[in-house]
């Protein structure tokens, strides 16, 4: 049985549910976003909940939150670029936007050529320092339809995931091993869809085929349940809120091993095994989840 087949089996009979939320509602895209590159780049759709992005050679799509946040959750539905989408980066990502102490929680997904998998690279930057990369393949074609992407995060992990799946955790060891942990300044949301082919498919050799642009991704149904700052400068200390709970500590003995699967089926590269770039794992790596 091809793998593919079997794995979707797998999933399908274990009936995932994974849900860190406790569901709320999409939000506007004009009341909660703004364009950050040429207007033309990013379609707004009539309902106001969705947008399409577009890359060509006249230039990259862009957009922001107008808000800063900080503790929750904030997901977004995308349907990436179909076809050869080798050399084009599809990112959806909070960042605090400062240079030198910037924090920044990433969902990168690099195009490949048609029929290769998509591989989603995810990094953490704290106080500053990045150089945290994973990649995992995705186990379907996210081209073909609309998937959910999450990222999570409290004052004792950043959990990112993909329709509920968790596929990367990052443990605040700030206190026990001395890691920077973003904990300490509000964080944008943003997305872009721009040309990575210095960089994104196989190391930069594959690049972007101009005869195929436009290219395009689609996002929807973006939910954020956060405490947006300055306004609510007392909310992300509140230990009330849902996301701190003891729940949501840990991974439960079932999250663990959905987590495991995917790691060990389709995860292509870790920073923390990367003898070459670090002879010494940094320390959060033998920490565990």
């Amino acid at each position: 049985m091809d793998y593919f087949v079997r794995d979707s089996i797998f999933l399908l009979v274990l009936g995932v549910v994974l849900d860190f939320s406790v569901g709320a509602m999409p939000v506007s895209f004009s009341e909660e976003f703004e364009v950050t590159s040429r207007e033309d780049h990013v379609r707004i759709m009539a309902d106001n909940y969705s947008v399409q992005l577009t890359l060509d050679r006249n230039g990259d799509a862009r957009f922001a939150s107008k808000h800063e946040y900080m503790f929750g959750l904030v997901s977004a539905k995308i349907k990436l670029v179909a076809g050869d989408s080798a050399g084009t980066v599809t990112t959806f990502y909070l960042s605090s936007d400062r240079d030198i102490v910037r924090d920044e929680v990433d969902f990168e997904f690099l195009g490949n050529r048609s029929g290769q998998p998509y591989t989603v690279q995810t990094n953490v930057y704290a106080h500053g320092k990045g150089d945290r990369e994973q990649r995992v393949n995705l186990w379907f074609d996210p081209s073909l339809d609309f998937h959910t992407y999450s990222i999570f995060w409290n004052h004792n992990r950043i959990i990112f995931s993909v329709d509920k799946m968790p596929i990367r955790v990052f443990k605040n060891n700030r206190v026990k091993l001395g890691v920077p942990f973003p904990n300490n300044q509000g964080m944008r949301i943003y997305s872009t869809l721009w040309n990575g082919d210095q960089w994104a498919t196989r190391g930069g050799l594959e690049k972007i085929d101009w005869s195929k642009a436009p290219f395009h991704a689609y996002y929807k149904d973006f939910t954020i349940e956060s405490c947006r700052v300055p306004i609510n400068a007392s909310c992300p200390s509140n230990p009330s809120n849902w996301w701190e709970g003891t729940i949501y500590r840990q991974l439960s003995p079932f999250q663990e091993k959905l987590y495991r699967w995917v790691r060990v089926n389709y995860m292509i590269y870790d920073y923390c095994t990367d003898r070459f770039r670090f002879p010494v794992p940094p320390p959060e790596c033998t920490a565990g989840v």
